[in-house]
């Protein structure tokens, strides 16, 4: 699945009822943290907070090596930075290899600093790890995708780094525009990758 950015223009009527998350910061308590890459990152929240168990997500711009950058300069390509969101879960209801799954269907891994149309190392795929166990899980969890494909996952594993949310107008960029989330199975996969379904489609 790809989500294409086809405008790059700012909502005229974001909803005001619409609370923004309060990042950076802990998150609801007992709930860990997740940071994924997957190209446009309008989709990709709205894929990850349809999944039940991701209780709080926003998006922003991490990996990169100017603090607190905006979007103009991250669209420029010259701030190593990429478009990322980042989820609190809840343990307790979904596992970090059931992210890690969905993570796979919602994207592209093998094609290198590219979604769609959407081009350039802003769109790279990368997990960024808080853990060494998440490290681990995102390697074996990478190696078991590999093993189903036959071409290269280009997916960077790293730990993660400074994470600096987007400006307000694009978080829950599809809800505020009333645009439909997504097409990915909105039931929490089972631990198995190869279990999950996706229908492909471009919003």
């Amino acid at each position: 699945m790809r989500f294409t950015r086809r405008s790059q223009a700012t909502p005229t009527n974001p909803s005001p009822a619409d609370p923004l998350p309060a990042f950076p910061g802990d998150g609801p308590a007992g709930a860990v943290r997740a940071t994924f890459a997957a190209g446009c990152f309008w989709g990709i929240e709205a894929a990850f907070r349809e999944l039940e168990g991701v209780v709080q997500s926003a998006v922003g711009y991490t990996g990169g090596a100017r603090p607190v950058p905006t979007y103009r300069q991250v669209c420029s390509g010259t701030t190593g930075h990429a478009e990322a969101v980042e989820v609190y879960f809840d343990p307790t209801r979904i596992t970090y290899e059931q992210l890690l799954a969905s993570f796979w269907q919602m994207h592209n891994p093998t094609t290198r600093n590219r979604q769609g149309l959407d081009v350039g190392s802003q769109y790279r795929s990368a997990i960024f790890t808080h853990t060494p166990e998440q490290q681990a899980a995102a390697l074996a969890s990478r190696e078991r995708e590999q093993a189903e494909r036959r071409r290269p996952i280009v997916t960077e594993v790293t730990s993660a780094a400074a994470f600096y949310p987007a400006e307000e107008y694009h978080q829950r960029y599809f809800e505020k525009s009333g645009r439909a989330a997504c097409a990915v199975t909105h039931a929490v996969p089972p631990s198995t990758p190869a279990s999950m379904t996706t229908n492909g489609a471009t919003p």
